[in-house]
């Protein structure tokens, strides 16, 4: 057995995958780096606003 296997797992959250360095990035690249997370954004609140409106609909039918 390895000692890494008795450790705890740290549990990744959302914002670990968006941590990028932006340290060697230049004004233009920040820029597009902006502009593709407002793009992502959208995308997931029309995500959001889709699946919301499948548990209302769900919600409904039980409470009727």
């Amino acid at each position: 057995m390895f000692d890494e296997d008795l450790e705890p797992h740290k549990k990744k959250t959302y914002s670990d995958n968006l941590a990028i360095n932006l340290e060697p990035l230049s004004v233009e690249e920040l820029r597009a780096y902006k502009e593709a997370l407002k793009g992502e954004i959208k995308r997931v609140e029309e995500d959001i606003i889709r699946k919301q409106s499948y548990n209302d609909a769900a919600a409904s039918i039980f409470k009727s």
